[in-house]
């Protein structure tokens, strides 16, 4: 993504020090209320996703894993990955096949994503008429386990210039 615009994209990056310590911090300690454990390889996988502010491909988490050019072994990551998937810490975004953390934090939400085709940018907000969606999917006989919305576009910085080609 990006390179295909032909103009400049200037993507904020994540969380850097002290703001990433404390993120962690909140996280291991919201984790131990719930009686879980950010253990190491998963402190290190939230770690990358909350440093890049954007979505990540598992395939360059396990690559980035070790820090010093080593990288982790896949199940390792994996692993590490459905634990925060499941406790609500990341978001795995289908349609790009990539993981992101989670910037509202809840355990149990449903998400939706807006995806900007062009540089990438991704931002998470609360999909609109929750309550009617459910209601709907009960009306059916269905409960739903989890939500996630994906829509594809173009964001303000990368409008600009296509308007202007």
């Amino acid at each position: 993504m990006g390179s295909e615009c032909g103009h400049d994209h200037h993507l904020s990056g994540g969380l850097a020090e002290p703001e990433l310590a404390r993120a962690l911090e909140r996280t291991q300690a919201v984790l131990a209320e719930r009686g879980e454990r950010l253990t190491t390889s998963r402190r290190r996988v939230l770690e990358l996703l909350l440093e890049a502010g954007r979505p990540i491909k598992a395939y360059d988490l396990i690559a980035d894993f070790g820090g010093d050019g080593r990288a982790a072994k896949p199940p390792t990551v994996y692993r590490a990955l459905d634990f925060l998937e499941r406790t609500g810490l990341v978001h795995r975004i289908a349609s790009i096949s990539a993981y992101v953390a989670c910037s509202h934090g809840d355990a149990d939400h449903a998400a939706a994503f807006l995806i900007c085709d062009c540089c990438g940018e991704t931002r998470e907000l609360a999909p609109p008429q929750m309550g009617s969606l459910l209601n709907s999917a009960a009306h059916e006989g269905y409960r739903i386990g989890r939500i996630a919305l994906e829509a594809h576009g173009l964001c303000r910085d990368c409008q600009a210039p296509a308007a202007n080609a």
